[in-house]
């Protein structure tokens, strides 16, 4: 894919932003989206372990040289013990921030200081590489659409397009879509874990995690709104 150098929480990210009206999509649940992205890259990576259901460090002087994932994996460090699942929602924001603010620095986005109504504090962020998101989207859903078998696939693209899914990330599946490729997702969810079989169970609690995130904000924006 595309500047393979990023992490996969920065990747999904990047896929949530419509390159034609230069806006983010399902920006409501995207910090679960992009936490799930790192636990998952986290885990197989090696330095996050599936203890008894428990998201656990391997080893506590281990460093990716990420400042999002040593971030994330210092925050799960310094915790009290807590499952997958758990992790996708708490303080998930603080790993969107520090992706946003890694993409500034590297010139995907650019950010502009505000004040809202004038007296609060407030950061909009603009998207300063739409190629480079076309791209990374085109790739993406090469991943999804084939003709590259599953197998052939890196565990790392599998799971970009399988949380994508999960969270029902509309810039890389529309509604439409995930019907039609049910179950290539379901192979590729397979396909991220495929290293061994407890790091297959993490990524498909991290996903079913993702999946009620989504459904939970989209319930409580219909009971808001009406």
């Amino acid at each position: 894919m595309p500047d393979d150098s990023l992490s996969l929480p920065a990747r999904l990210y990047l896929l949530s932003w419509d390159t034609e009206k230069l806006k983010v999509t399902g920006a409501t649940d995207l910090h679960h989206l992009v936490r799930a992205g790192a636990l998952t890259e986290l885990a197989q990576r090696g330095l996050l372990a599936d203890v008894e259901g428990i998201a656990t460090p391997v080893d506590p002087d281990a460093h990716t040289g990420d400042l999002v994932l040593d971030g994330l994996l210092e925050l799960v460090e310094e915790s009290r013990p807590r499952k997958w699942k758990a992790w996708v929602t708490l303080r998930a924001r603080v790993t969107l921030d520090a992706v946003r603010a890694q993409l500034v620095a590297e010139g995907y986005l650019r950010a502009e200081k505000k004040r809202v109504l004038g007296l609060f504090p407030s950061v909009e962020y603009e998207l300063a590489r739409a190629s480079a998101v076309d791209g990374l989207r085109a790739e993406a859903r090469q991943v999804l659409v084939g003709p590259v078998p599953v197998a052939d696939v890196s565990d790392r693209d599998a799971a970009l397009v399988a949380l994508a899914a999960a969270a029902e990330l509309r810039t890389l599946l529309p509604g439409k879509d995930r019907k039609i490729y049910k179950d290539r997702i379901e192979e590729l969810t397979d396909r991220s874990g495929a290293a061994a079989p407890a790091l297959k169970k993490v990524i498909q609690e991290v996903r079913t995690a993702v999946m009620v995130a989504v459904t939970v904000g989209a319930a409580t924006g219909a009971a808001a709104g009406g």
